[in-house]
């Protein structure tokens, strides 16, 4: 497993007006309505030579049907995370261990009737919501969890300082 390298991946925090966060619950998954583990943040791999931030304004408009965002906080760090052994060699296209990511906090401008799950031919996923930002760990499958704490504490200050504004 240590071999393969990591996949060069961008992730959106994307905050609403009252400071929670989109998290969308994956379609290939078989979790049942509320269930942890099959809820995450929109994320996505960069292309070739692409700036980051690119990047994650174009994997919003890819997995959520919009980019109606603007870029407000960055995590200062990339994160990794590994696969666990039964996905090695399944997950993301058999070719990486894991994810190398550049997490981004992102205010969205838009309605809620702007996010489009349905807009892709093969949605990566069937329903979403807003969240508590300190939510997020427990929503997510075991080996993306510590990433979601780091993230967490990383933007909470950005999620209350966005919640004291819309009081």
């Amino acid at each position: 497993m240590s071999d393969l390298p990591y996949r060069p991946n961008v992730g959106a925090v994307l905050f609403n007006p009252r400071g929670l966060v989109f998290v969308a619950r994956r379609a290939d998954l078989p979790n049942a309505e509320g269930a942890p583990g099959g809820w995450q943040l929109p994320q996505g791999g960069i292309d070739e030579g692409e700036d980051v931030h690119a990047a994650v304004l174009r994997e919003l408009a890819e997995e959520i049907g919009t980019a109606r965002a603007e870029i407000i906080g960055e995590h200062p760090h990339w994160l990794t995370y590994d696969l666990p052994p039964e996905l090695v060699g399944v997950a993301l296209g058999g070719r990486y261990r894991g994810q190398r990511q550049r997490w981004f906090a992102l205010r969205f401008l838009g309605e809620d009737a702007d996010i489009r799950l349905d807009l892709d031919p093969h949605p990566e996923f069937d329903a979403w919501r807003w969240a508590e930002l300190a939510e997020l760990p427990a929503l997510a499958v075991a080996f993306k969890r510590p990433i979601y704490q780091v993230l967490a504490q990383s933007f909470a200050a950005l999620a209350g300082q966005l919640a004291a504004a819309s009081r």
